[in-house]
């Protein structure tokens, strides 16, 4: 338990960029701020030169998706797949209570809009059994879910904490960001988006 108490806080401090730490819970904001990705010194993984180039389907990659990762199963994931339509990345923790709370909701957007809008777990401040028993717990399997263990990825979305939703439109500019109790609103957030 210490290890979960000290992990999250050492994250959290290691984060601290020249913006600042937020609440990113839409407690004295409206939670719908439009915030670009960023473009941290040591993005999670970045792909090489090549990736600039389009997708086989003829979309421009941007760059909030030239990231690659590995699924909590362990399959290889490049984010350059999701070009082209909007995406949700959700940063979640195993042992977050408000991160099982959104699971149910998040899993019905994931299939409500698949082949519209991409859906993807990014879960983080854990080890990875406690990543894959979340997934089966929660029914959230239906959708991709990175194993994030050493927060490549969260420090690339300048993410803080856990519960935390970032909407990309179809072109990659962060349209949203910050936590949807329960994922209440996420529905009509994605709908906006996709075509």
């Amino acid at each position: 338990m210490r290890a979960r108490t000290l992990l999250p806080a050492i994250l959290a401090a290691a984060l601290l960029t020249a913006t600042g730490c937020g609440t990113q819970d839409g407690s004295g904001s409206s939670g719908d701020e439009a915030a670009a990705p960023s473009k941290a010194s040591s993005p999670a993984r970045q792909t090489a030169p090549s990736d600039s180039a389009e997708t086989g389907a003829g979309t421009e990659v941007p760059e909030a998706l030239k990231f690659t990762g590995r699924t909590v199963d362990g399959k290889p994931f490049d984010a350059r797949t999701l070009a082209g339509k909007p995406t949700v990345l959700w940063f979640w923790a195993p042992w977050c209570p408000k991160c099982r709370a959104q699971a149910t909701e998040t899993a019905k957007v994931a299939a409500d809009y698949t082949g519209k809008a991409n859906v993807i777990g990014v879960a983080g401040l854990d080890k990875n059994a406690a990543m894959k028993d979340f997934v089966s717990e929660t029914r959230t399997g239906t959708f991709p879910h990175l194993s994030d263990e050493a927060g490549e990825i969260w420090k690339r979305f300048e993410i803080t904490e856990q519960s935390v939703y970032v909407i990309l439109d179809k072109n990659g500019k962060t349209v949203y960001r910050g936590v949807l109790p329960e994922g209440k609103g996420l529905a009509d957030k994605v709908d906006r988006l996709a075509d």
